[in-house]
Parts: structure tokens; C-alpha cells; sequence
């Protein structure tokens, strides 16, 4: 049933090949958008940040982490409708902190001065768990941002759309292509997504494999 989100589990795939005459109407495009902005993240710190190419000259852009040490991923980039690279925040100062209190504030999340400041106390401590190095941070929003590739997934199946997460990718040159780094972010992955095509496509017809959930899963 297609009101049933297993459905789309099971009905996606990771794209191999995409038709390059068919576009995301920019109503689909706006609602891509939106499952960006919307994703959870561990105490809401939103760590991340995207670029989104929908043009040829933008799509070339990407493929500036694909063409010399990937160069199998860049037929995708080229030819989907749409690329988004998924940066992670490297580091989460207090202006950063106060920016998203205030966001939180101005949206009505907090009843009272009192909620607004345990908020804020809960957020630090999560955070000051994790910052024990540059690279514990890092990694700690690395992790939030791929909860969101994964809500973006899923959203994409059910928009219709085909989609293929791609860690095939030169991130160092994604930092210098778009000044990542300078920006306080750091490159993790790209996705395209658009309309598979069938041609060429293999992965589409395929059945698929997965571990059965007596493997996966115990029940207590």
C-alpha cells in the first residue's frame, strides 16, 4: 500500500543510472528541501549544511570530487536531476549555540525563561560530552548529518524519486570546490537524485538482499 512508508522502504534502490531529460518539477524540488531542513539531529544542533546543483555548470562543480579518484560516480552527478553534497559543522562555538536557542525561541518552544535555560544547559552537556577532541566533535555531527541522508532517502522513495548516496567521493576537493572548510563545515557525502533510467539502470530490477531479522534483531 502506498500510505504504508514500508512500502518505500522496500520499494527504493540505490540508482545506478539516470535519465537526464527528466527534472524534478520545483514543487518536488521545494519539498526535497524541506526534508533538509526538517531532519532530527541530537538536541536539535542541526549540524550541517548543503549545496544543491541543479544546473549542468553546478553539477560539473561536484563532479570536482568524483572526475579524478571516482570518476564511475560522476555519470550520475551529470545526469541526475539534482546533486546535493552533505556537509557536517567541524565545530559548534557559543555563537552557533546562541543562534539556535534563539531560532528555537522565536518558533515558540519555550513556554517559560526557565525551559529556554535548561534547553540551552542539556544542549552544552550533550555537547561538551562529545568535544573531547576536534575530531570527537566532528565526528559526533558527522554521525547527526547522516541521520538526515537517511531521512532524505526515504523521503526522496516517497516523492517518487530515485536517489543514490554516494561516500565515493573526494571530500578534501568538495572542501576546496565550495570553501567548506573556511565556512566551518566539512564534506561527508553526495546524493544525487531524479529519475532512474531504465536502460541502464541494472540495480533497478534486481531483488533485494538483506540479513534476516532473526540476524538482526533480538527481542527481550
Amino acid at each position: 500500500m502506498e500510505n504504508d512508508i514500508t512500502y518505500y522502504a522496500h520499494k527504493r534502490h540505490t540508482t545506478k543510472a539516470y535519465d537526464p531529460n527528466k527534472k524534478i518539477p520545483a514543487e518536488t524540488v521545494e519539498k526535497l528541501k524541506d526534508l533538509l531542513r526538517i531532519s532530527p539531529s541530537s538536541v536539535n544542533a542541526q549540524p550541517w549544511h548543503f549545496i544543491m546543483a541543479s544546473t549542468q555548470a553546478g553539477k560539473e562543480r561536484v563532479t570536482a570530487g568524483t572526475d579524478e579518484k571516482y570518476p564511475f560516480n560522476s555519470p550520475s552527478i551529470r545526469n541526475a536531476s539534482h546533486v546535493v553534497v552533505f556537509a557536517s559543522l567541524l565545530h559548534a562555538d557559543d555563537a552557533y549555540l546562541e543562534k539556535l536557542l534563539e531560532q528555537e525561541d522565536k518558533d515558540g518552544r519555550y513556554p517559560s525563561p526557565v525551559n529556554k535555560e535548561q534547553m540551552d544547559g542539556g544542549r552544552r552537556l550533550f555537547l561538551g560530552l562529545n568535544q573531547t577532541s576536534p575530531e570527537a566533535e566532528a565526528n559526533w555531527f558527522a554521525r547527526q548529518t547522516y541521520l538526515n541522508i537517511g531521512q532524505f532517502l526515504l523521503g526522496a522513495a516517497a516523492l517518487g524519486l530515485d536517489a543514490t548516496p554516494m561516500e565515493g567521493v573526494d571530500v578534501d576537493a568538495l572542501d576546496k570546490e565550495f570553501g567548506l572548510t573556511e565556512k566551518g563545515y566539512g564534506a561527508l557525502a553526495v546524493v544525487t537524485v531524479g529519475y532512474s533510467d531504465p536502460t541502464h539502470d541494472y540495480n533497478a530490477s534486481l531483488p533485494k538482499s538483506r540479513l534476516p531479522i532473526s540476524d538482526i534483531l533480538t527481542e527481550i
